[in-house]
């Protein structure tokens, strides 16, 4: 029988002092900063802070330093993760590699890990990491079961497939960590003020102005909540509120008896990854700390309006819960057979909905930032996010790609608690799943937005993600009829996946015929007059305000299209969009999906201050169809009853069967032939219906999301957040006609793209088509995979898919050159290089490559076939000369 304890209370050294703002002198009545909580990330911000000679800096928690479950952490420091993760913890490890080196003690040791891997597909999970990890040189090394053992003796052995020993992962005592941050800020200046609670954030202008208090209000300009559980309430204690969608899941874990366990460095046990089995274990002095991420995990606190401040009296005993989490372990560990009843101790942690930290700057209020979501291991990121916060503070951008961690990637429903209850359910349990690429979709928490062709995609056997809290069908089941249960989405895999033969035929209809697309989730903002403009006057405030956003020049024509980037100082990318422009002083913008919110917020901060220009989301009152394909025009023109052959970028509005003010667009993100139709949501089910009835003679066919990703990737299209982020150019991208350097207006990124332009590419986007993989029998390439110019690495594959035109795996990556002699610019002739043989590494096996920097250098192959074959050409996207001899600088 388990023992099931609550945490009891943090025992206090001394009672928490007693302070009032702005009163008798003694306590600040202004500040710099302050920073909201004393856990870990609270102090590793104000320690960062103060190291870099910012010292007013005020760090308030509502009971005491470290209250909160950070010193409840496992302690475990892995840096076995996916890039973006594991740059985060390599800071973190340096920080309590100096604290430790300063003489501070706080339990760091180096003690290696094992990750185990039950079955195959989990082994190619660990090998595809380990191929990416080790050109950063991180040591990693894939062992087999008997090694396992002698590794660490403790544990059963004979149903592992291998794993991965990691050999520099290390532990440390969360508690120590927490307490000498707090000392060291204090040390440089930082003031601390304990049994603090603040209520509410005054905002002055649109940003931070103070902090109000139960003992008195601080003046600020900075304001960072890193309050942990209570983060997503605090950040609703503002107006305007903001979102910070995290949520305390019940996290379980163990502390058994003492074992006659080795305690010197030298022989310290590696810690356990038991992935399949939902476990970790750690030697804690000469005993063994067990805990789980099981695979349905239980929401903290349901029955509280809000997350109790005494929280832990507050934590339930549920003994059924852990009785098969324990039986895993015992498994695992079959020394627990022998011991006495365990204590089993529970400990809340903050997730997130998509499992990934929270940090940035938030999107409603400037300067008020947001540390949390740790997602199970406060003690692992929090030196990182320290550092890359306050360097954010400070410098007033990000030093590093905040892309996957920004505050700003959710919505308003992803704040909502009943959601994030259920979501996080789901969540912890991922954090150890296999997540196979573009195959792991969320089961809880669904069917929340959805297009008006929902339903009828659903009867049509559509299998749904989502993106965005979007549902999107991924692919259409062909072999699904009515009555039948509705199709889902199979178990994942590394190889062939196993709906491809629905893709097959998707991209058949629009390679020969039709494909209907539902791409509503994409986001669209109105650009439009303020109520101040002066259009009288001369000027056009919305078409000087877009020529300062944007890299190329959207003085088009009205009712022409443009595709350009909104950059920033850096000249990387802070949006990928098409603009519409509706009329003299009006513009319609189609941005990623994911970009809803963040673009919102970065084109808001920079409207002009006069009101002349305003912002108008309006994703959700249209319903985007898309219509791909050779035969799409004479199906257009029949529905339209008017000949529909538009010139290439450029839009007019059509009655579509009874639905007016269709807006039709002739790009279809693809790089195929079609339009686009923007649809006004309430004749969005009858538009569909239209094009199917009609289309049937032209060979309509419904297509899911995943082949439109398959059919960009082969023509060498960019994702955003893939291929586009922050810290990419669209020179490095290859897309030089969206930059018009020489047009009169001054943009944001400018000065950074003559200068890349002058002293040439550190690196550049690079497709490849794989030559010798047998598409039947062998892993394919998801992303993330490294690549090799003759046996050196050279970078990493950011998409992958299969290319129906070219009949082969595409993959597309960034190259730069080796270290050797990484000074010099890359140029066209080191990549097209006849003497340059490319690799990629796809779980440990390498294959053939052949490169090419131009879409129609990428297409020859398929264009060969058509001329054979008589189907359907692919489109070329021709390049202006001026940018050509750019890409060979």
């Amino acid at each position: 029988m388990l023992k099931i304890l609550r945490n009891g209370p943090v025992p206090r050294s001394k009672p928490l002092k007693q302070v009032r703002f702005g009163g008798d002198g003694s306590s600040p009545s202004q500040a710099r900063v302050v920073v909201a909580g004393a856990g870990l990330l609270g102090n590793s911000v104000a320690y960062h802070l103060a190291d870099n000679g910012w010292s007013n800096v005020v760090v308030l928690d509502q009971s005491k330093v470290g209250s909160g479950t950070s010193h409840f952490g496992s302690g475990t420091i892995g840096l076995f993760k996916p890039t973006p993760e594991r740059n985060i913890v390599v800071e973190s490890v340096k920080l309590y590699h100096k604290l430790q080196q300063q003489g501070h003690e706080i339990g760091l040791r180096r003690c290696g890990s094992l990750n185990l891997a039950q079955t195959h597909d989990r082994m190619i999970a660990l090998q595809r990491r380990a191929a990416y990890i080790l050109p950063t040189g991180m040591q990693c090394e894939l062992v087999d079961s008997e090694t396992v053992k002698k590794l660490h003796p403790f544990l059963h052995t004979e149903d592992l497939q291998g794993a991965v020993y990691v050999p520099d992962d290390c532990i440390a005592d969360p508690a120590a960590v927490v307490q000498v941050l707090a000392d060291e800020a204090k040390r440089m200046g930082v003031k601390y003020f304990e049994g603090c609670e603040v209520k509410y954030i005054k905002t002055k202008n649109g940003r931070v102005d103070a902090v109000e208090t139960d003992v008195g209000t601080i003046s600020c300009e900075y304001f960072v909540n890193c309050s942990g559980m209570w983060a997503r309430e605090l950040g609703l204690k503002c107006k305007p509120p903001v979102r910070i969608p995290a949520y305390p899941a019940q996290h379980y874990y163990a502390l058994t008896p003492n074992i006659d366990l080795p305690t010197d460095d030298d022989n310290l046990l590696p810690c356990v990854r038991d992935y399949d089995s939902n476990l970790y274990v750690r030697q804690l002095d000469q005993s063994l700390l067990i805990g789980w991420f099981e695979k349905e995990a239980k929401p903290a606190f349901e029955e509280t309006k809000d997350i109790p401040k005494e929280w832990q009296s507050h934590l339930h005993q549920d003994a059924r819960h852990c009785a098969p989490l324990w039986e895993k372990a015992v498994d695992r560990l079959p020394v627990l057979r022998d011991m006495s009843m365990p204590t089993v101790r529970n400990s809340p942690d903050n997730f997130t909905p998509d499992g990934r930290l929270i940090f940035g700057e938030s999107a409603e209020v400037k300067n008020y930032f947001v540390a949390c979501g740790m997602n199970g291991n406060p003690l692992q990121g929090s030196g990182g996010v320290g550092k890359a916060l306050a360097e954010w503070i400070i410098s007033g951008k990000p030093t590093i790609d905040m892309l996957p961690f920004n505050v700003q990637r959710f919505l308003d429903l992803h704040n909502n608690r009943q959601y994030l209850q259920q979501r996080i359910r789901e969540v912890v349990g991922r954090q150890y799943a296999i997540l196979y690429p573009n195959q792991s979709e969320y089961k809880f928490s669904r069917k929340l937005r959805c297009s008006p062709l929902y339903s009828v995609l659903e009867a049509r056997g559509a299998v749904f993600g989502t993106k965005m809290g979007y549902e999107r069908a991924l692919y259409f089941d062909a072999d699904y009829r009515r009555g039948d249960p509705l199709p889902s989405l199979p178990e994942g895999s590394f190889y062939k996946p196993k709906f491809f033969h629905n893709m097959e035929k998707e991209y058949q209809a629009c390679a020969q015929h039709v494909g209907i697309i539902d791409i509503s989730s994409f986001s669209k903002i109105e650009i439009k007059p303020g109520v101040q403009s002066e259009m009288a006057s001369g000027g056009n405030p919305v078409l000087n305000y877009l020529q300062k956003m944007c890299a190329n020049d959207v003085n088009i024509t009205v009712g022409h299209i443009v595709h350009t980037g909104m950059l920033n100082d850096r000249g990387g990318y802070e949006n990928d969009c098409m603009l519409i422009r509706q009329s003299d002083d009006s513009y319609f913008m189609i941005s990623p999906s994911s970009q809803q919110t963040r673009i919102y917020e970065w084109m808001s901060r920079n409207l002009p201050t006069d009101g002349s220009v305003m912002l108008n989301d309006v994703t959700s009152m249209y319903t985007v169809i898309n219509v791909v394909g050779p035969k799409s025009t004479p199906l257009m023109s029949e529905l339209s009853n008017s000949d529909v052959r538009l010139a290439p970028f450029t839009y007019k509005k059509l009655n579509i069967g009874y639905a007016s003010d269709v807006m039709i667009m002739s790009f279809t993100h693809t790089g195929m032939p079609g339009y686009c139709l923007y649809v006004p949501s309430e004749y969005a089910l009858h538009v569909y219906d239209r094009l199917m009835t009609v289309g049937r003679d032209y060979g309509a066919r419904d297509v899911g999301t995943l082949t439109q990703r398959f059919l960009r990737i082969d023509k060498f299209i960019p994702f955003w957040g893939d291929e586009l982020t922050s810290m990419t150019t669209p020179f490095e991208a290859g897309v030089f006609y969206s930059v018009r350097l020489d047009k009169k207006e001054n943009f944001i990124g400018r000065q950074a793209l003559e200068r890349q332009k002058r002293d040439g590419l550190k690196k550049r986007l690079v497709l490849f088509h794989v030559e010798d993989i047998d598409i039947e029998k062998d892993v394919w390439p998801w992303g993330g995979e490294p690549l090799y110019r003759n046996s050196e690495f050279c970078g990493t594959v950011t998409s992958a898919g299969y290319g129906f035109a070219s009949e082969k795996l595409v993959c597309l990556g960034y190259i730069s050159r080796p270290e050797s002699n990484a000074q010099l610019p890359i140029t066209t002739e080191f990549i097209m290089d006849k003497d340059a043989v490319y690799h990629i590494d796809i779980a440990g096996k390498r294959f053939r490559l052949a490169q090419h920097i131009h879409p129609k250098a990428a297409l020859a192959c398929a264009i060969e076939r058509e001329h054979r074959s008589k189907s359907y050409r692919p489109t070329v996207v021709k390049v202006k000369k001026q940018y050509q001899k750019t890409s060979r600088n």
